[in-house]
This record gives structure tokens, sequence and C-alpha cells, in this order.
């Protein structure tokens, strides 16, 4: 039994190590003059000026932690709403490292950091009631109703959806929709 605690703490490690290369890696190439170039083709984060699990910056206060699917959960275990049109178009799959900053005026202000390895298979959407789920390799995901939403799909439609690569999840993101009934 796994603690999800510690996973997030992992997580939030292993985010602060990749963007200590990445700075290191770009500090030296300010250093010798050298155009710097984007950490993207690594899937590395981009480099943030705070990189702290929390803290507080002249913008507000800077949170970090893990998406589940649905919220953020910070290393101390407390959930930030995540609203789901945003998570939808920015394809958060659960997993997924976010910085929230709460602003002086209390908006909340989310940026994907640090994305999980990701892969794409290919379901069926179900749907019961109000509740979205994707049928795919014998198993079935949840999906936010804001995804199906904003693809326009409907119950039976085949579509491709983005799942972690290397950890169990119930949550998928939609990608797209490859047919309808």
């Amino acid at each position: 039994m796994s603690n999800p605690q510690i996973e997030t703490v992992v997580k939030l490690i292993e985010t602060a190590q990749t963007n200590l290369k990445s700075a290191q890696s770009l500090l030296s190439e300010l250093k010798e003059g050298k155009p710097t170039k984007s950490n993207k083709k690594n899937n590395e984060p981009a480099i943030l000026p705070e990189t702290e699990s929390s803290g507080t910056d002249e913008e507000g206060k800077v949170i970090e932690g893990v998406f589940d699917g649905q919220t953020m959960i910070d290393a101390e275990g407390r959930k930030y709403p995540v609203p789901a049109n945003y998570a939808s178009k920015s394809k958060l799959v659960a997993g997924d490292i976010l910085k929230l900053t709460i602003q002086d005026d209390g908006r909340f202000i989310y940026k994907q950091i640090g994305p999980v390895d990701r892969k794409t298979v290919i379901g069926i959407l179900e749907q019961e009631g109000n509740h979205f789920q994707v049928k795919a390799n014998d198993k079935k995901y949840n999906v936010l109703l804001a995804s199906v939403t904003y693809f326009k799909a409907n119950n039976g439609d085949e579509v491709t959806i983005i799942i972690p690569a290397n950890e169990e999840s119930d949550w998928a993101c939609i990608e797209n929709v490859l047919s309808t009934d």
C-alpha cells in the first residue's frame, strides 16, 4: 500500500532536481555566451523562479503539487480545486506537477511545470448520468465532463485518451474524438 503524501513529495523532489539540472545548464550556456535552448525535447519542465513546494513571492503565495485527475494535492496532502476547463484544454494528466499562485486578491493561477510521462490509447466513451468514463484496455478511466463537452463527444464515441505511461490512474484526459455514432 502506497502513501499518497510520500508519492507527492517524491514527485516534487524529482521536479526540483530536473529544474536544478536545467538551471545549471542554462547558467553554463549564459556564462559561455551561447544562445539558450529549450529543454522541452527531453520533457523537462521550464525553469521557474519559484521551485519551493510552498512560499510567497511578490505576486502571492506559491504552492506546488500533483494533479490527481481533478484537484492538485500539495506535499501536506491539502487539495486545491483545478478548474475543469483548464485541466481539459491543457490536457492535464494525473501525476503532472502544477504550480499554484494564490494572488493577494484571492485569484488562483495554475501552471503545469512538470508533465508526467504519457501514453495515448483508444477507447469508447461511456456515460452514466452526468458521469463519463472511457473504456480502454479492459479498464474504465474517469474523464472530466468539461473535456467531454469541449470535444463535443457523445456516449459511444471512439476517443483517444492520454494516461500516465508508468503509473496506474483512474483518470484520463480526452485528446480527441476519432469517430461518432
